[in-house]
């Protein structure tokens, strides 16, 4: 329907291996022959931008960004405080006034791999981290279930509490959805009611003008015990 079939081998899954194999030199037969793996002898080029340069306009390392000024951006780093804080938005910051940030799972891979009970067991719930001065004004004990708040969205997690945050900074977890059936841990939905979805708490209209990345990392939430 959208006329890209020539571009995805007309849907032929051989056709694509073979692509992909094709720089190496190894055939797709070769490989399904040797289900243990085919070594492939590779050399190593070490100072690879001595001959072409690096991908900038003066083929050097450019401190300075001149790509940058070109498109109206500081060519330096120098900050800018992001859209939605305390300083930016103190009407905003007196209805949810922590900062809400992110950390990735060290056990899985993004969002997958929380079906698995092995790694599962080192991490069987979403978490939340906050200060325990935080928690305390909020009747927040550790290990409680709580609900962070955001304009957007709300999601569930349980409360660690983490001294060496700053008071008025909670640290969620993202990527949780699947189930872990042989250990009887649940899923979660990715939105509405028990969601623990941390991208749903996210505005999606707000994002750095260069790189367009959402404020995943500088947000403006508040959390309280779940009811139930």
């Amino acid at each position: 329907r959208l006329g890209l079939a020539k571009e995805f081998f007309d849907g032929d899954v051989d056709a694509g291996h073979r692509f992909a194999l094709a720089p190496t030199g190894v055939t797709l037969e070769a490989l399904r022959a040797a289900p243990q793996g085919v070594r492939v002898p590779i050399e190593t080029s070490y100072r690879r931008y001595a001959a072409k340069g690096l991908a900038t306009p003066s083929r050097r390392v450019e401190i300075y960004a001149s790509q940058f000024l070109e498109h109206g951006y500081a060519p330096l780093p120098e900050y800018v405080e992001p859209a939605l804080s305390p300083v930016s938005r103190p009407d905003l910051a007196a209805r949810y006034p922590l900062v809400l940030t992110s950390a990735k799972v060290v056990q899985f891979c993004h969002s997958q791999h929380r079906n698995l009970p092995r790694l599962r067991r080192h991490s069987p719930h979403p978490i939340v981290e906050l200060h325990p001065t935080a928690a305390q004004a909020r009747g927040i004990a550790a290990d409680d279930w709580v609900v962070v708040e955001t304009p957007h969205a709300t999601m569930r997690a349980r409360a660690h509490l983490n001294s060496a945050l700053a008071p008025d900074v909670l640290a969620a977890q993202w990527g949780w959805w699947q189930p872990c059936e042989p250990l009887g841990l649940p899923g979660y939905p990715t939105d509405g009611t028990g969601s623990a979805n941390y991208n749903s708490l996210i505005d999606a209209t707000v994002g750095d003008p260069i790189s367009g990345t959402m404020a995943l990392r500088s947000s403006l939430c508040e959390v309280r015990p779940a009811a139930d």
